[in-house]
């Protein structure tokens, strides 16, 4: 089995957790101050980042997607008031992955994703994971932006820097 897609997966959840950590850093207001982004609060990005995880999670074991997805739009709607909140709920799915990893023998093996935004496709394991990963970097480059509008700086949570960070371990 190709190591690729989880250790992209790992890439994701230490990204997830550098960009926590920096909030984490800065004034708690931070969280739920409004700016003018792709969502109103930094909150909201990430309660998205979360409840698009777990979808793709139920997916990955075995929930239709039409049902994971009804199952968590109501997610999008729970927004926490602490970061720390934010990254229990990313370290236990993350979790809940690294379970699911261990009893997969091919990440290569297909299965019919019916999304009823785009329709129905044969669809990898793999390409479900990659996908994931990529929709976590897309929204915490937001995060990034919207940190930046807020007047502070964001941190590095670059797979490059994932890569010496991984070596150094």
């Amino acid at each position: 089995m190709s190591k690729h897609p989880l250790q992209m997966f790992e890439y994701h959840t230490w990204a997830s957790q550098a960009i926590l950590g920096r909030i984490k850093e800065l004034p708690s207001s931070v969280l739920s101050q409004e700016v003018n982004s792709s969502f109103p609060t930094i909150a909201h990005a990430l309660t998205h980042i979360y409840a698009v995880d777990k979808m793709w999670y139920m997916v990955l074991t075995g929930t239709g997607m039409p049902e994971a997805l009804q199952a968590c739009m109501p997610l999008n709607a729970e927004i926490l008031s602490s970061v720390d909140e934010y990254a229990n709920l990313f370290a236990q799915l993350s979790e809940q992955y690294r379970e699911w990893f261990r009893s997969q023998a091919d990440l290569e093996q297909t299965i019919l994703l019916d999304n009823p935004y785009a329709g129905i496709r044969q669809t990898s394991l793999a390409e479900i994971v990659l996908h994931l990963v990529n929709h976590g970097t897309y929204h915490r480059g937001n995060v990034s932006t919207m940190l930046r509008q807020l007047g502070h700086a964001s941190t590095m949570n670059d797979y490059s820097l994932f890569w010496y960070q991984e070596a150094a371990k």
